[in-house]
């Protein structure tokens, strides 16, 4: 079985700010996540310092596109990303519209189930017509509600469509290994990270837990390591 991959939220509206933490993180982590808020307020041309700057990872941008999938999606495929996200709440022909450009381009679309009512429904829907990844996403006011991601990612996984099952809201170090054994393929920490008081260092360790690395087979020890050799 393929080791999960470990992306990382970049949620900060502040340009540069966003930039010198990707510098910090990027080394540690497989996925640079452009978050929705990030996105919109500083535009694609954030999308294209980050692709020029860190050309081994793949980067999400989190459009949460819930209309014109093709034509929204499109532009940022082309500056470089690697996976673009649409809202399982849209219209299916949106949906098979980002499918679609990202087969074009040879990239992913990843389906974010945050508010959809009938998630088994819409999964079996949206793996029908080509996505790629499953978001179980348990969003920022949600968290603020109590809510956890664990039932729903135990739900999609049971689905067994096959598909990546990315897995975000509150993924800290805690609980990395109970996501990854409840069947993620993808592990999104965010404030887990960014709100540590060394972001690498949260990075490598939420890193090698995820793949069930001990401390000295690369993880957080390797990142120290990194740091004096």
């Amino acid at each position: 079985m393929a080791k999960p991959l470990v992306q990382m939220a970049l949620d900060s509206l502040d340009f540069d700010a966003t930039v010198a933490l990707a510098t910090k993180v990027a080394p540690h982590v497989d996925i640079l996540e452009i978050g929705t808020p990030c996105i919109k307020h500083n535009g694609i041309e954030l999308l294209k310092v980050l692709r020029a700057k860190f050309p081994n990872n793949k980067i999400l941008v989190d459009l949460k596109t819930a209309d014109a999938g093709y034509y929204e999606a499109e532009p940022f495929f082309k500056a470089g990303a690697d996976i673009v996200t649409v809202l399982g709440i849209s219209d299916i022909g949106t949906i098979k519209g980002v499918v679609d450009v990202a087969n074009k381009y040879g990239k992913e679309a990843q389906v974010d189930l945050i508010s959809v009512p009938n998630k088994a429904e819409v999964v079996k829907a949206v793996a029908a017509v080509g996505a790629h990844i499953i978001g179980v996403h348990t969003g920022l006011d949600q968290q603020a509600a109590g809510q956890t991601p664990f039932s729903d990612l135990a739900l999609v996984a049971g689905l067994n469509t096959g598909l990546k099952i990315s897995v975000a809201g509150g993924v800290k170090a805690a609980t990395v290994k109970q996501v990854v054994d409840a069947g993620a393929t993808i592990v999104v920490a965010g404030a887990a990270i960014y709100g540590a008081a060394d972001p690498a260092a949260a990075a490598a360790e939420i890193t090698a837990l995820a793949r069930g690395e001990s401390a000295s087979s690369g993880g957080l020890f390797g990142w120290l390591k990194g740091l004096f050799s």
